[in-house]
């Protein structure tokens, strides 16, 4: 055993005296997932850990200040000044800390820190509320860092951010102290229990009051968005030692106490909207629109240059009028906002009225349509990623968010783009909230060498020079200080607001342990040490900006590794590859990396519809289980490509044995029994064997249906109230709409590949594809028969598949490959609907949210039954065709929050469009789920 893994022993044996062993995360690989956040900063943890309860954050506190080591806490990891890395202790309060409660009829909500802004306002949409914070972000970033970093966005302003709409807190102090600043002697507890922190606040507070020029300046600063530093406007709003603290700690990024929940005051949600994209000649002249369209009542006033315009206007849905736009062009994305029940012609008239005085290049272009509304937002979030996307390998992305005057708003843009240009940086793009003066600039930066650091560094020297100095703005807006901008704080507030800060870190924090090196750092220099490299790895990521807008929608996100962190890890393997050195460390990867990032993959493409430059993961796992492929594993595949209508018949055969043994010992003994046979084991719930198929009619046929080898072996499961077997409820509820499905004979041994695929067999894949499309072209009379399948995932697998043979791949695309649910939802109105009582719970699985059909399940499930709801935290089930079996804690891990959620939705019927899915939501809900076809053939069936 080496030193480190002797240090690093002893460390878990010290934590483990207040924390479970499956609570300290700190094998090689652990610590490289949680070494990067979103930022251009890197720091690998001693440790990650993952407390529960306000006990176990007291231990850790106790531990660090015994050890002297240091702790931050991580939420979302959306973090861009790198608050949420360390090269101490890492707390993660994503996994366990997502209590939510929905207060007063939706006026308040409390919310813990690990909750994902969205999903608050999820729940607050029912009582017509939001949250006042409103990040572009929301989707991905935690409740933790929103009000860590006091973050805003683009409605918020500086009146609803989350300093604002704090109501109370609960924090633990360093010293263990506790605080429930909603409790009624909460005020008495705080100094009873800190009165040093009491009376130093209060000495603090009296200090600034007595100096009337420092006390002006800090109301002036407020007066516009500002994180830069702590926020000393606490001192002049509250009068209490403990309402003082209590909002010091937002915007405090973790490093004065750890916020265990907080209650935030909401907003009335505005939906009544109407956006809109205007283009101006120049940067200029968008700024000389901000007057007014405020005043016309703009909720939102988006400004992109055009560099920013230029970095997204060839993505899907972005309007064609952004191209070609000249050199010096500008836009604004304008958005008005009103309560249900207003008059959405009135709003459109006012965006007219505002916009008819301005110059610009084009007519306005607005919308009321929500779909249309999505995209214009969607190409506003994305310019961020979008260039970090298209930079040149090796380099990472910088983004920072400066404040300035609104009247000095033109110049301080045209300022900035010339210090682009002066230090080399022709990819730079400004965006951001122009209402507010807030501007976003990001940038493409290298830090391999010491002329490329020393290049940022007379850059950031500049910014400050230009935000402080020149406008009297503030360096940082919403995205919190952080390491880039913590030497500036002193530039931007002067040394007496500087030495407040510095005694209140003292006060709170007298060890010094939580989150060094964050928002206060004597070190000038600081903002360029601890700076990430990111190597090329395979083409699939190099895009990545690892800004974990994915993470959300992973399945394995609490069981393993995520998106974000499997690209980190590949990343770090090969920096230790290329070096030549740390081959004990790179050998620990390697020996962990099969079950962390491959076994666990779930490869449902869901990274991608999350990520804003769409990439998928999961092509890079597959990549990896082709490597690790021995030449006989290839053979073998090959061989089950040529022989599987045999293999078919085999499992329907071990299903038929297996619900024998079932019957004759048990569903317990026979799952020990054949748990040493590993993927053959039986694990509930199981299958019937599937009955044979339908034969056609004999009448000309309107489409072919081709029964997936799923529902070719795979019968009903146990609990499923479905008279008909799959297929033949497929065949006979179409012919209630009047169509004539054909069922081809050769069917068996046809498969659209998936299985292939997702394991990276890519010659096997290629082999099945190709029977499947010679049969498909031949069944559909060469394209002119539609093909309808039983199986999304199936559906989804032929449509993207590319075959390497041109002829093949030719065919493939003439062929017309509908969805059972794209088929059925068009037959709705045909068909002789009697609806059966009840609500049905509807789970869309990835491959209909990839195609985005999820709406279409969810119409037929509320033509066919009562009521249709989907569960508000529907993901992934983890199945992934046989993860479900091979890997069955990734089903019951990703599951976790959906099977939650549908404890309170009390439905009768669960539904959904994939055999496997359904094996494993049953599985992980405890309840039967089947095809929404049976449903159908349900509500359909002529009375009796």
């Amino acid at each position: 055993m080496t030193l480190s893994a002797r240090t690093a022993e002893g460390l878990r044996d010290r934590l483990e005296r207040f924390l479970a062993p499956e609570q300290v995360l700190d094998r090689e690989i652990d610590r490289i997932a949680w070494a990067s956040d979103a930022s251009f900063y890197r720091l690998i943890p001693r440790a990650v850990l993952r407390p529960a309860t306000l006990d176990e954050i007291r231990g850790i506190f106790r531990f660090a200040r015994e050890s002297r080591m240091s702790v931050t806490f991580r939420a979302g990891g959306t973090s861009l000044s790198g608050q949420a890395i360390t090269d101490g202790l890492l707390v993660d309060v994503a996994s366990r800390w997502r209590g939510i409660e929905v207060l007063d009829g939706g006026a308040r909500v409390r919310v813990e820190p690990g909750v994902i802004g969205g999903r608050v306002n999820q729940l607050l949409r029912a009582f017509g509320r939001k949250m006042g914070p409103d990040p572009a972000s929301i989707h991905a970033c935690m409740m933790g860092g929103i009000l860590s970093n006091n973050s805003s966005g683009m409605c918020c302003g500086v009146v609803h951010n989350s300093y604002h709409t704090l109501d109370s807190l609960t924090f633990v102090l360093p010293s263990g102290t506790a605080i429930d600043t909603a409790s009624p002697n909460a005020a008495a507890i705080f100094e009873q229990t800190e009165p040093a922190l009491a009376r130093g606040l209060l000495a603090l507070r009296r200090r600034i009051l007595d100096d009337a020029r420092l006390a002006s300046r800090i109301r002036a600063k407020y007066r516009m968005k500002n994180t830069t530093g702590y926020s000393l406007n606490a001192f002049l709003d509250f009068s209490t030692p403990v309402e003082i603290f209590r909002n010091l700690l937002i915007g405090a990024e973790g490093t004065l106490a750890f916020i265990a929940s907080a209650v935030l005051r909401t907003l009335p949600e505005l939906p009544v909207r109407h956006t809109g994209i205007l283009l101006f000649p120049t940067i200029r002249a968008a700024c000389d629109a901000i007057v007014p369209l405020s005043a016309a009542g703009a909720a939102a006033l988006e400004l992109m240059d055009r560099a920013a315009i230029r970095s997204v206007e060839l993505q899907p849905g972005v309007p064609e009028l952004v191209r070609g736009l000249g050199p010096e062009a500008a836009g604004l994305l304008v958005e008005l906002q009103e309560p249900a029940g207003f008059d959405a012609r009135e709003l459109a008239a006012r965006a007219a009225a505002a916009a008819a005085g301005l110059t610009l290049l084009h007519p306005p272009l607005f919308t009321s349509d929500p779909a249309e509304q999505e995209l214009l937002w969607k190409m506003r979030k994305g310019m961020f990623p979008s260039v970090g996307a298209v930079r040149k390998s090796g380099t990472t992305v910088i983004i920072e968010d400066v404040v300035f005057p609104v009247a000095s708003l033109a110049d301080a843009a045209v300022d900035l783009i010339a210090l682009f240009r002066k230090h080399g940086y022709p990819e730079a793009i400004i965006f951001g909230h122009a209402k507010d003066g807030n501007l976003h600039f990001v940038l493409t930066q290298g830090f391999g060498s010491e002329r490329e650091i020393e290049r940022y560094a007379r850059f950031i020297d500049e910014v400050v020079e230009l935000v402080v100095r020149r406008y009297d703005g503030a360096l940082k807006a919403e995205h919190g200080t952080g390491r880039n901008m913590a030497p500036f704080v002193e530039a931007e507030w002067g040394p007496e607001a500087l030495a407040i800060m510095r005694e209140v870190k003292r006060l709170a924090d007298p060890d010094g342990i939580l989150n060094p090196g964050v928002i206060l750092d004597p070190d000038p220099r600081a903002h360029l040490r601890h700076l990430k490299d990111l190597p090329s790895v395979e083409p699939e990521v190099d895009r990545c900006i690892e800004c974990g807008f994915c993470e959300p929608r992973c399945p394995s996100r609490d069981l393993t590794t995520t998106p974000r962190q499997r690209i980190v890890i590949r990343r770090e393997m090969e920096r230790l590859a290329a070096a030549g050195e740390g081959r004990e460390r790179l050998a620990a990867l390697e020996r962990d990396f099969g079950y962390e990032v491959l076994d666990t993959c779930a490869a449902d493409g869901l990274c991608a519809t999350a990520c804003p430059v769409s990439i998928d993961t999961g092509t890079l796992t597959k990549r990896f289980r082709e490597a690790r492929h021995s030449p006989r594993q290839r053979r073998v595949a090959s061989w089950t490509v040529e022989h599987f209508a045999t293999i078919e018949k085999l499992a329907r055969g071990a299903l038929r044995a297996g619900q024998l043994a079932r019957a004759l010992l048990g569903s317990r003994a026979l799952a020990a029994l054949t748990r040493p046979f590993g993927p053959a084991a039986w694990v509930e719930p199981m299958p019937r064997p599937a009955p044979p198929l339908p034969r056609g009619s004999g009448a000309r046929p309107t489409a072919v249906y081709f029964p997936s080898c799923v529902t070719r072996t795979m019968g009903s499961l146990r609990g499923e109230r479905s008279l008909l077997p799959l297929a033949s409820a497929f065949v006979e509820v179409a012919a209630r709409a009047g169509e004539t499905l054909f069922v081809p004979e050769d069917v068996a041994g046809t498969c659209c590949g998936q299985p292939y695929s997702s394991k990276g067999y890519v010659q096997a894949h290629e082999r099945m594809l190709a029977r499947s499309v010679e049969r498909a072209w031949r069944w559909s009379e060469q394209g002119r028969l539609p093909i309808v399948l039983d199986t999304t995932p199936c559906t989804h697998a032929l449509r993207s598949s590319r075959p390497a043979d041109e002829s093949l791949a030719e065919k493939l695309a003439q062929l017309r490959l509908v969805d059972g649910v794209e088929f059925f939802e068009a037959l709705l109105p045909r068909l002789p609907l009697r609806p059966v009582a009840g609500r049905a719970a509807v789970h869309p699985v990835c491959s209909l949210v990839r195609m985005g059909a999820q709406a279409k399940l969810e119409r037929i499930a509320a033509s066919a039954c009562g009521e249709a709801c989907t569960p508000a935290r529907t993901g992934c089930c983890g199945f992934a065709g046989d993860r479900g079996w091979l890997v069955p804690e990734l089903t019951a891990a990703a599951m976790a929050d959906e099977a939650a959620d549908l404890e309170a939705l009390g439905a009768a019927d669960h539904l959904s469009s994939s055999r496997t899915c359904e094996i494993g939501l049953t599985r992980a809900t405890g309840r039967p789920w089947r095809s929404f076809i049976h449903l159908l053939e349900e509500a359909t069936r002529p009375p009796v």
